[in-house]
C-alpha cells in the first residue's frame, strides 16, 4: 500500500512562499476542555468559568497549545503530507491575542528559509512561519518550526534505454 501524498517535497518549498490554508475551524467548549484533560493542564483560566471572571478577560481562555496545534495541523494537508519526516524544532512562540470558545481561526504558513541536508542528500531542511488569526483577522499565534523533507523521488529509469 502506497501512502497518500499532498505535502510539497523540498525542492517546491520555496522562500517567501505563503500558504493560505483552506480549512478553518470554531473552537468548541468540548475542544478546550478535552485537550486540556488529555494534556492534564487543570489551569483554571481553561476550566473555571467563575475563577475567570475575576481576570481581565472575564470568560474562559482556549489552552494555547491547542491553538499550537491547531494551526500548525491545519496546514499539513498543504505542505507536509506524506512529504515529511518530522519536525526538528519549533522556535519562537508568540500568542498576541486570547483566544476564546467560539473562535474561528485560520491560518497561513510562509516559506522562510530552507537549505539541503548535509547528512542526507535525499532530505532538505525547511524552516516554516505559521500564523493564525480569529474571525476578526487579528493575529492569535505566530510559529516557527524547522522540518525535515523530502527530497522529490528521482524518475525511474527506462529499462530499454
Amino acid at each position: 500500500m502506497t501512502a497518500t501524498v499532498s505535502g510539497k517535497y523540498y525542492e517546491e518549498l520555496v522562500p517567501g512562499q505563503v500558504y493560505h490554508h483552506a480549512i478553518t475551524r470554531t473552537v468548541t467548549e468540548t475542544d478546550n476542555l478535552l485537550f486540556s484533560a488529555l494534556t492534564y493542564n487543570a489551569q483554571p483560566l481553561h476550566l473555571d468559568d467563575e475563577f475567570c471572571k475575576t481576570t481581565p478577560y472575564g470568560k474562559r481562555l482556549v489552552n494555547s497549545i491547542f491553538t499550537l496545534g491547531l494551526v500548525v495541523g491545519v496546514g499539513v494537508g498543504d505542505l507536509t503530507l506524506g512529504t515529511t519526516l518530522g519536525n526538528l524544532g519549533f522556535g519562537e512562540i508568540t500568542f498576541p491575542k486570547p483566544v476564546f470558545i467560539g473562535d474561528t481561526l485560520r491560518a497561513e504558513t510562509e516559506i522562510t528559509d530552507r537549505r539541503e541536508s548535509r547528512k542526507n542528500p535525499n532530505t532538505g531542511i525547511v524552516h516554516f512561519e505559521t500564523r493564525g488569526f480569529n474571525q476578526r483577522d487579528e493575529m492569535v499565534v505566530k510559529v516557527a518550526r524547522v522540518g525535515l523533507m523530502m527530497k522529490r523521488p528521482a524518475a525511474p529509469r527506462d529499462a530499454t534505454t
